[in-house]
């Protein structure tokens, strides 16, 4: 090993963490089989944590590595220490879930590993070539993790809708890549900027447009949207909650470097892109759940809600408007965890359900169950002074800095209009009689409700420690 190599290697630590980390336990579970569920399950889980602990620990100043290609910066330890928490969280779901379900598989976790590591990449990739390695290695996991509940004919099509699909999306995106490349002459993001500032033409705005193509079904936006019901209505509950709670966040995260550091200088162009998609998500998002009576597939069209609503602080452009997406993807991961942790607490002793109708009378039975599930409820329609409401406080007030008013107004009157699905639920459990009584809830699901609810109720009180972090991690990409 040469010298030369090891700031690189000190520079894709977290990576390291979880490529070696996701060997290791392949040899595992694949000398032990079964046996080796609980202690694959356990080591995936502290691996999670190191990796954060990891990027967090690195120090504050941009770093390079393989020639420009992966960057390290405050914004993306930011987001990967939120993207690995998810992670975290969604699998200690996966675990608890898989100790009372008929699928016991060890290479769930380790999927899940895989797909985090392609997570990280995608967040510090600063080319095009990183970007797509990064995209297709935590996609090609997420496609196995959604059908691997194989006796479930629901989770195989959706794994197979997704994979379709997904390869659809690379395409596009591919090709947008290509057509970048072939107008600017490098696939190097501060390359891009500068071809973009010296005129390009409209040729590259061609690819910019395949791109967003491609990174709009990776987040679920609109009209990108189409496989996110089914897909998540059909994976496994807590896998559904890994899709929402960590592969949007990487997707937005990369999103956003590309647009701030590649096509930066053309915001004129770009912004009519992301306003596009992010009314068309919002609205979608707020009229389609509506007549949802599943919870799943309500969280499906939330989060394409949820999506637009980030996409509007990005459509402003600036740092203020960075921040707003940060800020609002940290508490989406909260709200998001808190509320999946809720449907998999639904259990009864003929097994799981899924119905917003079976939630009627919670309030009785079970009222700490029912004040944390109303809190987060509450939170997602963004009623103040819980963290859903700052969260679209923040993206609307740069959007309105930006002199982006009617997006802004656009967005309130989608949120008012979403708010109606979630006061449903709460209207439910409180007011309508029936004879909810789910079974006791395990450790791991009290103590997500526990934190997921503490978060979203005290960030109006503090809110300083992530604002601020999100505001570093922003201030680094102008």
């Amino acid at each position: 090993m040469t010298t030369a190599a090891l700031p690189s290697l000190v520079t894709i630590l977290p990576e390291i963490v979880l490529a070696g980390g996701a060997l290791v336990l392949i040899l595992v579970g694949a000398f032990q089989g079964l046996r080796s569920i609980n202690l694959v399950n356990g080591a995936a889980f502290a691996i999670l944590i190191v990796a954060a602990l990891a990027a967090l620990s690195q120090v504050s100043q941009t770093q390079m590595a393989f020639n420009g290609s992966f960057v390290v910066d405050d914004f993306a330890r930011f987001m990967k220490v939120v993207t690995l928490l998810g992670a975290a969280a969604t699998l200690a779901l996966a675990i608890d879930e898989m100790s009372q379900e008929r699928y016991k598989l060890f290479e769930l976790a380790i999927l899940v590993l895989l797909s985090s590591l392609g997570m990280l990449l995608m967040i510090s990739a600063n080319d095009l070539i990183a970007l797509y390695i990064g995209l297709e290695l935590s996609s090609l996991a997420l496609y196995v993790l959604a059908a691997i509940d194989r006796n479930n004919a629901k989770a195989s099509e959706a794994g197979l809708k997704y994979f379709v699909l997904g390869a659809l999306s690379s395409g596009m995106l591919l090709y947008g890549a290509s057509l970048v490349y072939g107008f600017t002459g490098t696939v190097n993001f501060a390359g891009i900027a500068a071809a973009v500032k010296g005129g390009a033409g409209s040729g590259l705005m061609f690819g910019l447009i395949f791109l967003m193509a491609g990174l709009a079904f990776k987040i679920s936006a609109v009209p990108f949207h189409m496989w996110t019901p089914d897909v998540y209505e059909g994976a496994p509950t807590p896998v559904t909650a890994y899709f929402a709670a960590t592969n949007k966040i990487a997707a937005m995260a990369l999103t956003t470097r590309l647009l701030i550091q590649g096509f930066g200088p053309d915001v004129v162009e770009w912004r009519q892109i992301v306003v596009f998609i992010s009314i068309a998500s919002m609205a979608l998002g707020s009229f389609a759940a509506i007549g949802q009576r599943n919870l799943k597939r309500l969280m499906a069209y939330s989060s394409i809600g949820h999506v637009g609503y980030a996409l509007v602080g990005l459509s402003a452009g600036t740092q203020d408007g960075v921040n707003g997406v940060l800020v609002y993807m940290a508490i989406y991961m909260a709200m998001t965890v808190g509320t999946f942790a809720c449907i998999l607490a639904m259990r009864t002793k003929d097994g799981p359900v899924e119905s917003i109708d079976d939630l009627a009378g919670l309030s009785k039975s079970q009222p700490a169950f029912a004040f944390v599930l109303m809190a987060l409820m509450f939170s997602l329609a963004g009623v103040p002074p819980l963290a859903g409401f700052w969260a679209k406080w923040y993206v609307f007030s740069a959007a309105v800095d930006a002199g982006l008013v009617p997006l802004a107004v656009i967005g309130f009157l989608a949120s008012v209009v979403g708010a109606y699905y979630y006061l449903r639920i709460v209207k439910v459990m409180y007011f309508d009689d029936g004879p909810a009584r789910f079974l006791p809830l395990s450790g791991v699901l009290k103590a997500m409700l526990a934190i997921s609810g503490v978060a979203v109720i005290l960030f109006g009180l503090i809110p300083s420690p992530i604002v601020t972090a999100a505001a570093a991690a922003a201030k680094s990409l102008f």
